[in-house]
């Protein structure tokens, strides 16, 4: 997931959704999908359009943020729908700005404390035992196997389990919302929320400190978070988020 440095041509259907409000692609991803940010005379909102993937989909997103919505501050859904090839989701906007801002890039430790501070709340607020998903890793690697990937013999034995939460499931530094406090203020992109080992999640944050602020910023936010890193089951969760 990038900001896009060049003009981003605004598909049909999300000019239909914008409704006349201004666009502006905020985002683009790997999968082709593009997010727009749409401001007019009302409240401006954000717009997810791409083509519909085998790992998720904006409809798994709008479930889990409606779920996770009763404990914590997550986007509310709008609008979400799909035709035979591409999918979308109209959210309402929330007050402040993505950790990788460059505002926030420019204030790496403020950023990272952010992110490693929010990891922690949803994991602490979140109820395991109310979550009707998993993102554990026998039903990671079973959503792998449907998109054709293999997966090596050695990631299919993980750690134990030192803490079981409702993870985030792609806890990248993007996907924290920062006010302008540098206190965190919302989580956004859920749409692999579920079930699984605590460190799923702060291993993907962690790594992810290096491609968004460069060197040194994993274990700032491994110390936010509040624990002493525990570099087996970092390099264990790693390695399944690089190889599925």
């Amino acid at each position: 997931m990038s900001i896009p440095t060049e003009p981003v041509a605004v598909p049909d259907r999300v000019r239909l959704l914008a409704r006349g409000a201004d666009l502006v692609c905020v985002w683009d991803n790997d999968y082709g999908g593009l997010t727009f940010r749409a401001t007019g005379p009302g409240d401006p909102f954000y717009i997810k359009w791409g083509p519909r993937n085998l790992e998720f989909s904006l409809r798994d997103e709008a479930e889990r943020m409606a779920w996770a919505s009763r404990w914590i501050t997550v986007p509310t859904v709008l609008d979400q729908g799909e035709d035979d090839t591409h999918e979308w989701l109209v959210t309402a906007a929330i007050e402040g700005l993505s950790a990788v801002d460059p505002r926030w890039v420019a204030e790496p430790a403020t950023a990272v404390r952010a992110v490693g501070e929010a990891l922690r709340a949803m994991h602490d607020t979140l109820p395991v035992e109310e979550c009707p998903w998993e993102w554990s890793v026998p039903s990671r690697i079973a959503n792998a196997e449907r998109r054709e990937i293999e997966v090596p013999d050695a990631l299919r034995t993980a750690p134990p389990i030192d803490r079981l939460v409702v993870s985030h499931g792609d806890a990248c530094c993007p996907n924290t919302l920062v006010g302008d406090d540098g206190r965190w203020v919302a989580h956004v992109d859920l749409a692999l929320l579920g079930t699984a080992d605590r460190w799923a999640d702060i291993a993907v944050a962690s790594m992810s400190t290096e491609w968004n602020y460069g060197p040194g910023w994993e274990d700032a936010l491994i110390e936010a978070y509040g624990i002493e890193p525990d570099r087996e089951r970092l390099a264990y969760y790693r390695d399944l988020w690089n190889a599925t």
